[in-house]
């Protein structure tokens, strides 16, 4: 009996250091899976609905890292790249490069970096026009929009000038746009419409299917040409810039090459160096992390025909993760690897 009760004590002796080595194994092997876990990341997201997606997946991956992901601050483009240096903000998924390098402050690389590539060059800019107007008038550039006949074609409100849906303050854009009609003379024939860009476009694609002429800035990637297809519905048009090196094998461009008036736009990761340096696990997975612009197509065309609440943008994320789990879980994996 005494022998018995003495191996007893032994054995537990030996035991207790046993599972203790294992308790602490486990948690080592969960930390490994949840670098993470106990961390919080502050996003932000555009202004402009099609870009809420991206933040949406990039959150989520987060997430599964382990991390508290806040509820996004929703800024305009220079508010956003003064946030990220102040530390108010960790990161964003709708940096459009070089669009947006006018907007940087001073001290922005100092503070802050292009972390990770959504999609390289899958960020075209320009104008379309209605194919049928196209051809009927002869469009081949904005240059033609000071011809009496088309802007009285495209003349919606009565004003004498041809209506072109163009971008809201804040988004970069509209300067573009401002210098093209002040460079070329075209502010006495054209007027930039800058409303809720969606709200007008939603009024173009209205007066399209009553089958009169549209006339839109738009980027891409975008439901606008989800919409109105390049190519089929309307064509890019060049702008009237002989100094500008034109680009080839644009789908849908009323001739090719064609001179867009904007460079392609590589969409980028934006991060605070604070964050990146603390989190080698989300640095990692921003700098390996992409979304093929057919899927930003297809979930933005998703929004518009009425899938637009927060729910809807969750559930598109889990079903675009579902579709690509092996790749989703190589992100992870290496974000993982990348924190041990």
């Amino acid at each position: 009996m005494r022998k018995t009760t003495m191996w007893k004590k032994i054995t537990w002796i030996l035991a207790v250091p046993l599972a203790v080595g294992l308790l602490m194994t486990t948690a080592a092997v969960a930390d490994s899976h949840m670098p993470g876990k106990g961390k919080t990341v502050k996003p932000a997201r555009a202004t402009w609905d099609t870009g809420f997606f991206l933040e949406a997946v990039y959150s989520r991956a987060l997430e599964d890292l382990g991390y508290n992901v806040e509820d996004p601050k929703k800024l305009s483009n220079p508010i956003f790249y003064q946030s990220l240096v102040n530390g108010d903000v960790d990161f964003w998924a709708n940096g459009w490069f070089p669009l947006h390098d006018t907007q940087l402050p001073g001290n922005f690389y100092d503070k802050a970096s292009k972390a990770g590539m959504v999609a390289k060059g899958g960020a075209l800019q320009g104008y379309l026009v209605s194919k049928k107007a196209v051809e009927k008038f002869g469009i081949e550039s904005l240059d033609d929009f000071k011809r009496p006949e088309v802007k009285k074609a495209f003349d919606a409100n009565g004003d004498g000038k041809a209506d072109l849906v163009a971008c809201p303050p804040g988004w970069g854009c509209e300067k573009a746009i401002t210098k093209h009609l002040d460079q070329w003379g075209l502010e006495d024939h054209i007027n930039p419409i800058k409303a809720s860009y969606t709200a007008s476009m939603a009024d173009a694609i209205a007066r399209y299917n009553n089958g009169d002429p549209v006339f839109f800035y738009t980027w891409t990637p975008n439901w606008t040409v989800y919409k109105l297809k390049p190519g089929k519905d309307v064509l890019w048009i060049n702008v009237p810039d002989k100094n500008e090196k034109a680009v080839s094998g644009i789908a849908g461009a009323v001739t090719d090459p064609i001179r867009m008036g904007f460079p392609p736009n590589d969409i980028v990761v934006c991060a605070n160096k604070a964050f990146l340096k603390a989190n080698p696990a989300a640095a990692k997975l921003f700098e390996v992390m992409s979304i093929p612009v057919e899927a930003i197509f297809e979930q933005n065309a998703r929004m518009q025909e009425g899938e637009n609440t927060q729910r809807d943008i969750e559930r598109h994320v889990t079903e675009w993760k579902e579709r690509n789990a092996g790749a989703w879980e190589g992100w992870l994996e290496a974000a993982r690897k990348a924190a041990k």
